[in-house]
């Protein structure tokens, strides 16, 4: 009887006492209360609890209470899961954020089109995930909201934010290569794509230096164990793998059978099953008369297709001789890490430079204008290509803009003064290759130059170009590889920039910046000597 009374109290409620009640509640986490008040009184459906503007399934999302957040979307009507509050955030924006799977799938099912909700930063739960590098939970929303064939070209309208970075530009600055070689697969326009400041991704991946091998130290104890340890290269994941692993550590697994120090042996039959599965499978597709071509992105594809289950069974017992001699090594992880992110992060820049045009000088109608060199003839990078940002109406938060709204840098964005704006940001900037030459990353000056050997003539705002900067930022190695290139020696070598400085001027120079960190000056100054003298 007296549950029934409640029933009617809570029936009874306006909204500003349903507001006060949901607020208690959840605050004392009594989340079977918030579900049964969310069935018995449709007005806390779309009820604001908090100052921020927070519903209770807002707040249960936040504090991860996956089963009760299933059952409070299974009462609430699609149209309710839009509630934003004051930074237009949905609770989708916050399942994405936090990379909660389950909440994701359970949201997004019931409602697709919130994928693609903006909130006040045009930020929407796709942007998100790839924002905190949730790769699964981004593959999760990301299949989701293709599925329907009228949304599979708007995708691209929700993968930038007001500032104009893309869910690309987010990947590659947070370290997340995993990520941003489904993003290269999934959003190949990005690859092209530039910000507000004409920055595009290969731009960033060209400043980090502590990305690739190159700009890496490694003590003789940790390089033995650097090169014992293997590294799969990226590949695109199925629509159906982002909630699928090999090895999955003891918290990752919900309701494991088995007490924790049994991790171990749990991995290692994984691999084992693994190796099993790959070996039938490869028996199965051995047909003479229907060969498989080889992939191209395997790393064994310069062996005989028979060599495969070999090469499959030494990375299996590498990988078990980590586990069990150490794959819960802090030192060992730290370095498996590192490895893995010098391998992705070159993968990257391969995949970057084979869909990026850069130096297509020769025709002006080619994709590549030359014509804006203007400001003290730099060398400008890029086009602006498709991916543009797009202002969503604020009607509806899922509703899309019409073809001639709005648009920001981008695809179809033709006029005069966008042009000019867009000329006018890209001339501040340099091209990867300089970019690369300043923080050291060989790699990618000697991808580049294989690939565009035009671009060692580029030069900046100061005209100085991929000598002259490699000399002035102390980078050693650059200069070697550019000493061992077949160039004319004279035209690059013999560079002067915009102050009449030649290399040996500028190494003859000290910066406030140091690269070389040598304690003490009479070090320092030795090392600087005998810079000068290289370059002499």
């Amino acid at each position: 009887m007296a549950s029934s009374v409640a029933d009617d109290m809570i029936k009874n409620m306006d909204t500003e006492k349903i507001k006060k009640y949901l607020f208690q509640i959840a605050m004392k986490s009594q989340w079977k209360e918030v579900v049964r008040t969310y069935r018995l009184n449709p007005e806390a459906h779309k009820a604001k609890i908090t100052r921020t503007g927070d519903t209770a399934l807002h707040i249960a999302v936040s504090d991860r209470q996956e089963d009760h957040v299933e059952e409070l979307v299974k009462l609430i009507s699609p149209d309710k899961l839009e509630r934003q509050n004051e930074r237009g955030n949905t609770p989708l924006h916050f399942a994405a954020s936090m990379g909660n799977l389950r909440m994701c799938a359970c949201i997004a099912e019931r409602h697709p089109l919130l994928v693609g909700a903006p909130n006040d930063d045009n930020e929407t739960p796709l942007f998100l995930a790839a924002l905190h590098g949730k790769k699964n939970a981004f593959l999760c929303l990301h299949y989701i909201y293709i599925k329907s064939p009228d949304r599979e070209q708007k995708r691209f309208n929700y993968c930038r934010r007001k500032d104009g970075d893309t869910i690309l530009h987010c990947a590659i600055s947070g370290d997340y290569f995993d990520l941003a070689f489904q993003i290269i697969k999934l959003y190949t326009d990005l690859a092209n794509s530039v910000n507000e400041q004409g920055i595009s991704p290969l731009h960033l991946l060209a400043a980090k230096p502590s990305a690739f091998k190159s700009g890496s130290h490694l003590s003789p104890t940790d390089r033995i164990i650097y090169h014992c340890i293997y590294v799969d290269e990226l590949r695109l994941e199925r629509p159906d793998s982002y909630n699928q692993g090999i090895i999955k550590t003891f918290k990752e697994e919900k309701d494991p059978n088995y007490p924790e120090n049994y991790q171990t042996c749990i991995n290692f039959i994984r691999l084992f099953w693994n190796l099993i599965r790959l070996v039938s499978s490869s028996c199965q597709k051995a047909d003479p008369e229907t060969p498989v071509e080889p992939k191209s992105h395997q790393s064994f594809d310069s062996f005989p297709a028979n060599y495969r289950i070999c090469f499959e069974y030494v990375k299996l017992l590498s990988k078990a001789m980590l586990i069990v001699l150490g794959l819960g090594s802090t030192q060992i992880r730290k370095i498996r890490e590192k490895k893995e992110k010098h391998k992705w992060s070159v993968q990257i820049m391969n995949e970057l430079l084979t869909r990026t045009p850069m130096y297509l000088y020769e025709d002006e109608d080619s994709g590549m204008n030359p014509a804006p060199r203007k400001d003290k003839e730099e060398t400008l990078p890029y086009e602006i290509v498709d991916g543009g940002d797009v202002i969503m109406g604020r009607e509806s938060i899922i509703e899309l803009p019409k073809d001639d709204d709005n648009k920001e840098i981008g695809e179809g964005s033709s006029g005069e003064a966008t042009e000019k704006k867009t000329v006018k940001l890209l001339a501040k900037k340099e091209t990867p290759i300089l970019i690369a030459a300043k923080s050291g990353v060989t790699e990618m000056v000697e991808k580049i130059l294989e690939l565009f050997p035009v671009a060692i003539h580029d030069t900046n705002t100061e005209k100085k170009n991929v000598v002259l900067l490699a000399v002035e930022n102390r980078q050693p190695h650059v200069y070697q590889l550019l000493l061992k290139r077949n160039v004319l020696k004279d035209s690059v070598f013999g560079k002067v920039d915009d102050q009449g400085n030649s290399a040996l001027h500028l190494a003859a120079k000290l910066e406030e910046h140091k690269p070389w960190l040598i304690p003490g000056a009479a070090l320092q100054m030795q090392w600087e000597i005998k810079w000068y003298e290289v370059i002499n």
